[in-house]
């Protein structure tokens, strides 16, 4: 009899993808979610039945219901299914399930998950490995943020967020780094480094940890490691790392060297130092499977991009608007960073803080963020199903702006209003970026087709 899976909150980006590898495994796919989106029609067309709204009749006649870690506990579905004594996964176990049998790869850290996870799917799939991949944002190249191959291997992004990326035992394990996030779950920082520890030591003692060494926290875990690890990183302490670095607008060029030999030129079509570290991991995993180096090469430069992810909305002679995922600290900085390469006349930053928590724990590192920025536009706070915290909104950034550099040209507005401020404000040569894990990128479309219709 064909398994019948039911997913709550399908129309998340891991989830979506996790429905569609079910799906083509021949399984019938149910699913529920508060709004409708494009992943959601997506899952339409493949066969998904799909129902707007969490109500228990929803899970009838499933055998597994699944659930996103943004899913709360009363919620009627896994109510109904705890009642009905249904199996009940979170969404790594059910990706762990689809795992077994298979050469694991698994991307995590605290940030460039995404991006890293594209570039390694883009080596095995050019390499020809056909692999199974699971992608935390959509892969430009294969147009989905899944892909169901023939092959042994199967790519996957590790969320540590709630910690069950540990759910996870990996051949290969890449790790970028390690930072304050996720301190809702984690409450403090050496419980983060300690359940990234753990999962270094569910690396398979067949495989490779590849981190990176410009994190001291990484090198801290690996002093004493027995089983085999290579370093990728900027420093040229780093068993591979760059050299001859050129940055032309949101693309680089850089000499590779392994071992401290020069292994050849590699062009990567994007910006920033952070993802020429996160191009250094896929390298060093390629050269590790004995992927032939032109084919490395080949599949680094024909990378097309994730979506959010310095992703071109849009562009004429006058404007360039772009949208990124940004939401921590680290992120927003190394992402304006790489833009400024670009040379526009102003930047024009519009941000959406991402939790309550979040704001609350950063505010005073999200207000030193935007020190590259000519403009900034905070809007209020996306919740991510949090409640509201007292005394805790987007003013708080707001104001620690305001109070470090009061010359800021800073606004607070809510998102109805963004759009006629900036169509009023904009110069030729601006560039607009919306920043945000939210639904930030929304205001970015309708930004483009504001553009569209003034230009």
């Amino acid at each position: 009899m064909k398994r019948h899976i039911h997913f709550i909150g399908i129309g998340g980006i891991g989830m979506s993808g996790l429905a569609q590898l079910w799906l083509l495994r021949g399984a019938k796919i149910s699913g529920s979610d508060l709004r409708e989106n494009n992943i959601i029609q997506q899952l339409q067309k493949l066969g998904a039945e799909i129902f707007i709204g969490h109500k228990a009749k929803n899970i009838e006649g499933a055998d597994t219901v699944i659930y996103s870690s943004a899913i709360k506990e009363d919620n009627p579905e896994i109510l109904a299914a705890k009642r009905k004594n249904i199996l009940l996964l979170r969404r790594a176990q059910a990706l762990a399930e689809l795992m077994q049998g298979k050469s694991v790869v698994t991307i995590t850290g605290s940030h460039g998950k995404t991006t890293t996870t594209s570039l390694v799917s883009c080596l095995l799939l050019e390499a020809g490995f056909s692999p199974t991949v699971a992608i935390g944002g959509i892969l430009k190249n294969i147009d989905a943020n899944a892909y169901l191959g023939e092959g042994n291997f199967f790519v996957a992004e590790a969320d540590e967020s709630d910690g069950s990326f540990l759910y996870y035992y990996p051949k290969y394990s890449i790790i970028t780094n390690i930072d304050y996030e996720h301190l809702d779950y984690y409450k403090e920082f050496k419980n983060i480094v300690a359940t990234f520890k753990q999962f270094i030591y569910q690396t398979d003692k067949s495989g490779c940890v590849f981190a990176c060494y410009d994190d001291y926290n990484l090198r801290e875990l690996l002093d004493g490691y027995q089983n085999e690890y290579i370093l990728f990183g900027l420093d040229e302490k780093a068993q591979i790392y760059p050299k001859n670095i050129k940055f032309s607008g949101v693309s680089s060029e850089f000499d590779v060297y392994y071992k401290s030999k020069y292994l050849d030129r590699f062009f990567l079509p994007l910006g920033g130092m952070h993802n020429i570290s996160n191009a250094l991991a896929v390298i060093a995993l390629g050269l590790y499977l004995k992927i032939d180096l032109g084919i490395i090469k080949k599949s680094l430069a024909n990378y097309k991009g994730a979506g959010r992810r310095i992703e071109i909305k849009y562009k004429d002679n006058n404007y360039l608007v772009l949208d990124d995922y940004a939401h921590h600290p680290t992120e927003i900085k190394a992402t304006i960073l790489a833009i400024k390469n670009l040379n526009p006349k102003r930047i024009i930053a519009i941000f959406q803080p991402h939790r309550y928590s979040r704001t609350k724990l950063l505010f005073h590192e999200f207000a030193n963020s935007f020190n590259l920025v000519d403009l900034l536009i905070i809007t209020d706070i996306y919740p991510a199903g949090e409640s509201p915290l007292e005394g805790i909104t987007s003013n708080c950034i707001y104001d620690e702006i305001r109070k470090n550099n009061p010359d800021k040209k800073v606004y607070f507005l809510p998102k109805e209003k963004i759009i006629p401020f900036v169509l009023k404000i904009i110069e030729p040569k601006d560039l607009i970026i919306t920043l945000g894990a939210g639904d930030i990128t929304k205001t970015a479309n309708e930004l483009v087709e504001a553009i569209k219709r003034k230009s």
